[in-house]
């Protein structure tokens, strides 16, 4: 839907591993970027040397001639103002507002169908007028959803006029057609949608009243009906089981618990979430999900569990591919920036995990952080974040992006130590972490209730130990020699969703609810375990 691009880059940081990622997409639509180096008012900013950085960046990707020579706008999003000119960045001499960023638009970014414009080259047409003069084409990049109306869809006229109650020729992804009749048309104003008459090519629109509509279908001309290339989605990299919740706190906390409901709510994702894949297990209520990273799918469970669905996921897998008889799995650019200090521990961390090092450097000379490159498989990356904030001191910062395809590499790295499990069900009680607080480190408090099966520690060893974290003190009427000791208890590890997600092992599934995430053993009791291991 646009003509243009503003690719935003600290000016300390420089492009990283998801800039080269949107930009290159930005690059394959054909749209012009304007750079925007934000945070100049760091005092270890270094805008000349990201200049560069961007401009080598845009070489790699085979950038046209057009677009590297492209318009460099200085800015403090913290402060709100940007400008043009280098020599107003300094105290004192700042713009107070970022109309010169609005300027630099105006000025830089064609209009639809002027020339230079990549949605008119894309087209086909030369003119706004041109573009006026043929049928109806829009093509449908979003879905809005209304409890009064139904699915929104919204686009942009590529050609033609569109207006209410007009017959148009709905096609989907797969070439089917619909005959349908808009019901409103509406175009956005500020934050917001407002009804019109008529919207012509060029402007973005809002289109209610279709049935079947979809991201990538085209809404055009009922009597000429000419589909539009679809939209390309990127195939999904990384699959987890979604099941249904079967612990013993099942239903406590949650409104949507069945398997028919996770399933609507799933169907209903895939309607706005193109990249998303979803797959009902045979035989069994659970379904297998597909995303493009742990990332995707961790948004996804943490929307459902805000709305009140309870479920239970399993350890994430990545994807693999038969290319020319070979199997392959994804592989990243991980870019990670770290204390000088830690430099050596952050390069044996990621090189023991099939990691190879690319590139190295120093960022703003006497910074003391260093800027790392690496290349590693995508399943090396789960749980690597915990251990490179442990390692660093919680002071590394990484990132990664897809990069392609290349042959399985060995095994996957494998969680070092085992965890504690509860053998009971009840409260935890302080007495017992007291007892046992050189066993490892715990995941819950004194007061929490747990289950048995449910993982509430992991082990100082490399094997899992059943505790009983349930046990009060014996009381007794014989008078003690001297007061009894103040239990001694170590904070518990706060375990996000991202973290239980890289934690677990194939045995074990997360306990997703709207107020509690536990991790637990897929199977709870012991006997269970032993005979399924065998």
């Amino acid at each position: 839907m646009a003509d243009g691009c503003l690719l935003v880059v600290d000016s300390f940081e420089g492009p990283m591993p998801q800039t080269r990622f949107v930009l290159s997409k930005a690059l394959a639509l054909g749209l012009k970027p304007i750079v925007v180096i934000n945070k100049i008012d760091k005092p270890s900013a270094r805008p000349d040397a990201v200049v560069n950085e961007v401009f080598d960046l845009l070489v790699a990707l085979d950038a046209p001639e057009s677009a590297l020579d492209f318009p460099v706008v200085y800015a403090s999003g913290r402060e709100g103002w940007a400008t043009v000119d280098r020599a107003k960045t300094e105290e004192g001499k700042r713009p107070k507002d970022l109309l010169e960023l609005f300027y630099a638009i105006v000025d830089h970014i064609p209009e639809p169908y002027a020339e230079g414009s990549s949605r008119g080259a894309a087209a086909g047409f030369k003119s706004r007028e041109e573009a006026l003069a043929n049928p109806l084409q829009i093509m449908v990049t979003a879905i809005l959803y209304s409890d009064y109306v139904g699915r929104i869809a919204v686009g942009r006229v590529t050609a033609g006029r569109i207006r209410p109650s007009m017959p148009v020729m709905l096609i989907n992804r797969s070439g089917e057609q619909f005959k349908q009749r808009t019901l409103e048309v509406e175009v956005f104003e500020a934050l917001g949608r407002i009804k019109a008459e008529e919207v012509s090519a060029g402007d973005i629109c809002a289109v209610i009243g279709l049935e079947h509509v979809e991201i990538g279908a085209t809404i055009t001309d009922i009597e000429n009906p000419r589909p539009m290339p679809p939209v390309k989605v990127d195939e999904p990299t990384v699959t987890m089981a979604f099941r249904v919740n079967d612990s013993p706190f099942a239903g406590r906390d949650g409104k949507f618990v069945t398997s028919r409901q996770v399933g609507e709510r799933l169907a209903k994702e895939l309607e706005k979430n193109v990249a998303l894949r979803v797959e009902r297990e045979p035989g069994a209520e659970a379904f297998q999900v597909s995303g493009r990273g742990l990332m995707h799918l961790g948004v996804l469970i943490e929307t459902m569990r805000r709305e009140g669905y309870e479920l239970s996921v399993g350890k994430p897998q990545v994807i693999l591919k038969n290319i020319d008889g070979v199997e392959c799995e994804p592989v990243e650019t991980l870019a990670v920036d770290c204390p000088e200090a830690s430099q050596s521990d952050v390069m044996a961390l990621v090189l023991s995990r099939r990691g190879e090092l690319r590139s190295m450097d120093a960022k703003a000379g006497t910074s003391g952080w260093i800027h790392m490159e690496f290349k590693i498989p995508s399943r090396s990356l789960f749980g690597l974040r915990t251990l490179m904030l442990t390692t660093t001191r919680g002071e590394a910062v990484m990132y990664h992006n897809l990069l392609g395809y290349e042959p399985v590499k060995g095994e996957a790295p494998r969680r070092a130590s085992g965890v504690m499990i509860s053998g009971d069900l009840g409260q935890v009680t302080a007495y017992s972490l007291d007892r046992l607080y050189d066993r490892g480190d715990f995941f819950v408090k004194p007061g929490d209730e747990i289950y048995e099966g449910q993982v509430v520690g992991e082990h100082c060893k490399d094997n899992d130990l059943i505790i009983n974290l349930v046990i009060n003190k014996k009381l007794t009427n014989v008078r003690a020699a001297g007061s009894d000791d103040l239990a001694k208890i170590k904070p518990a590890r706060q375990m996000s969703l991202e973290a239980c997600l890289e934690y677990i092992e194939t045995d074990e599934l997360v306990e997703v609810t709207p107020n509690f995430i536990r991790i637990r053993k897929r199977y709870l009791t012991e006997n269970e375990r032993k005979r399924f291991d065998k």
